[in-house]
């Protein structure tokens, strides 16, 4: 099921929406990045299930509700439907890295939710985040990690290392083109 398995995980606040070191924490404050929408339809279109795999701990620190955060997503799914896109599935983490959980990125849970939700394996599929977490999230449930400038992107550029080996994208439209050229 390897490369014919046409599934890609995102990672939300930076890589499809607009971040903020202050979390995004209502509807108001969900922007989507210039490109995004119209990414997520050209995958769409050629045939890819585009899954979200999201840390939400603005849950646990309750600056945020799961109705918000529903909001959000609904939000999210009626502009990338308005676009062409279908968002498949969303994953979200609502927990604090004290909660011990296995959901929480870098850890792959969310991956694997994503994967049993939509019945598929993940493995070798692509995971696009702007943080470290994200790649190594993916990295841990064997998909090929891929790294966008948008969001954390260049600062996780800056401060990391180890990332020689990781495709680095201006954003997620420019990865997007890339992919299905």
């Amino acid at each position: 099921m390897s490369h014919t398995n046409k599934l890609i995980i995102l990672d939300r606040d930076g890589v499809i929406n607009q971040d903020s070191d202050n979390y995004i924490k209502t509807v108001d404050e969900w922007i989507p990045l210039e490109g995004s929408m119209e990414a997520m339809a050209m995958l769409t279109k050629a045939g890819y299930k585009i899954a979200i795999a999201t840390n939400q701990s603005g849950i646990a620190r309750g600056y945020f509700t799961v109705d918000t955060l529903n909001a959000m997503h609904q939000k999210m799914n009626k502009l990338a439907k308005n676009a062409g896109a279908d968002i498949n599935y969303i994953a979200y983490c609502p927990h604090v890295s004290e909660d011990k959980c296995d959901c929480r990125k870098p850890l792959p849970g969310l991956i694997h939710q994503i994967e049993k939700a939509l019945n598929v394996s993940a493995k070798d599929c692509y995971m696009v985040g702007d943080s470290l977490r994200d790649l190594q999230a993916g990295q841990a449930a064997g998909l090929k990690p891929v790294l966008v400038l948008t969001g954390k992107g260049q600062r996780t550029l800056d401060k990391d290392s180890g990332l020689e080996s990781v495709p680095i994208y201006s954003d997620l439209k420019a990865f997007t083109k890339e992919l299905l050229d």
